[in-house]
């Protein structure tokens, strides 16, 4: 590189850390605004009206009395339609015993534990410091999305714990039962069903097989136990929802409508997105690592393409925003945190005639997972400073032997990097010394205010419950 475009790189890096600094203060300054006053984002959290507050849950609730009855789970009292599979229903049957009340308290504080406990094992496999890990946990629970994913009682944590766990056995070498993870988060959110695509992509057959697999076996549990015609039922009602272009319904499709496009339009150029992140992948896929950001890049152009993506499901993204520190990205995961801390606005109110510029205004969070998808497509082909370009690359080569040549006198092998639990599975790169001191070579290897009930009572998100 000349030095012209190191100078040039420099700048740019400079920038996007002032950037980056700058948010980070503005989302400080929207924190200590909000504890100022807390009430309008603690009434709602502590509100006993599950029917037009907690109004997710209550679809979900219902839907699992219903299937303890025996009666139909998609025909309820609930206020919204329940877009999700039976396998919901049946996991959630527990809280069919319970209180409406009492059982979204529970399982709005299991929520919070399930977000914590995955952010804190990402930061645990990823070998980031206290500080860095306390840090990522104070944005997180400051964020708009587990904000509103708490106040509707909605699934995204346990879909979360999902992920995490088929990130984490991917990243130590176990890909068919992350495989096998990921198809069973595919069967509770079938829109996230592209994320099996990527080990086609990058040719591993049998993960691709045992990830198909696992979603058809999940599904059908579901529909065993919920009665095969709960499978028409959702098939009915899933493909029969509108695309909303609700300010919070941040894909493309849902970002086609608020511009007054057919939505297909939208749906095309997510499918795009889609297609070119999976060519990326499998064009890359020798300098992919698959326990990097490559599993949530592709999840990110899965919600661009998907009919809805409210602007919740950023948090599933969390995990591969983490991984950018460690691929010495950190100014883009301090933006990626700190961006989601400001609140959402519902209720943006511009002349008729600036229709254009409302849209615009309303479509902040597509914005946001477009520059998700960008980042985390960018960080799929980067390697940790001292690491190999991938794990399997690591694990397939000795150590010390594959890339160093053998010195004339004794020498030591020193690895260094980012290391997984187990020894036998280092993700690595070597460097080997034949004196102290000298290398020879390296081993290549959302939180709004109580406005944001007011969607509920309008035409654009009532009605929907997924």
């Amino acid at each position: 590189m000349s030095p012209e475009n190191v100078a040039q790189s420099s700048r740019i890096t400079a920038a996007i850390r002032v950037a980056a600094g700058l948010l980070v203060l503005a989302s400080i300054a929207e924190v200590v605004r909000r504890l100022s006053n807390p009430y309008p984002v603690v009434a709602p959290l502590l509100s006993s009206d599950v029917y037009e507050v907690h109004v997710d849950f209550d679809t979900f609730w219902n839907s699992a009395v219903a299937l303890t009855h025996g009666a139909d789970i998609y025909e309820t009292p609930a206020k919204l339609s329940n877009l999700n599979p039976p396998l919901v229903s049946m996991l959630l049957t527990p809280f069919a015993a319970l209180d409406v009340v009492t059982a979204y308290r529970i399982f709005a504080v299991l929520s919070l534990l399930m977000m914590l406990g995955s952010v804190w094992a990402v930061c645990s496999e990823l070998r980031l410091r206290p500080a860095v890990t306390a840090l990522a946990m104070l944005a997180v629970l400051a964020s708009s999305p587990l904000y509103g994913t708490l106040m509707l009682g909605q699934i995204y944590p346990m879909l979360l714990v999902g992920l995490v766990a088929g990130w984490i056995a991917q990243r130590r070498g176990r890909t068919v039962l992350a495989s096998v993870l990921f198809g069973i988060v595919v069967a509770l959110k079938p829109s996230l069903a592209p994320l099996l695509l990527l080990a086609a992509v990058q040719r591993q057959w049998l993960p691709f097989k045992a990830g198909i697999a696992g979603a058809a076996v999940a599904s059908l549990i579901g529909v065993l136990v919920a009665g095969t015609s709960s499978a028409g039922g959702w098939l009915r009602i899933a493909f029969s929802a509108p695309v909303p272009g609700w300010v919070d319904n941040a894909s493309l499709p849902g970002l086609a409508v608020r511009f007054g496009l057919p939505s297909e339009i939208g749906t095309a150029l997510g499918l795009a997105v889609l297609a070119g992140t999976l060519w990326w992948c499998g064009r890359h896929r020798d300098r992919i690592d698959p326990g990097g950001t490559a599993l949530w890049a592709v999840l990110a152009a899965a919600l661009l393409f998907s009919p809805i993506a409210w602007h919740n499901y950023l948090m599933l993204l969390w995990p591969g925003v983490l991984a950018l520190i460690v691929l010495g990205r950190g100014e883009f995961t301090a933006i990626a945190l700190a961006v989601p801390v400001f609140p959402m606005s519902f209720d943006v109110e511009l002349p008729p005639h600036s229709s254009v510029t409302a849209a615009v205004a309303r479509s902040f969070y597509c914005a946001v997972l477009v520059g998700y998808w960008v980042v985390l497509v960018r960080g799929s082909t980067l390697s940790a400073p001292g690491s190999s370009h991938s794990s399997s690359t690591a694990r397939s080569k000795p150590p010390a032997a594959a890339a160093c040549p053998m010195p004339n006198g004794p020498s030591t092998v020193t690895h260094v990097g980012t290391s997984s639990r187990d020894p036998s599975r280092r993700r690595h790169s070597s460097v080997c010394r034949s004196e102290p001191g000298r290398t020879l070579s390296p081993a290549p290897a959302a939180l709004g205010s109580y406005r944001v009930l007011q969607r509920y009572n309008m035409n654009g998100r009532a009605g929907l419950s997924c």
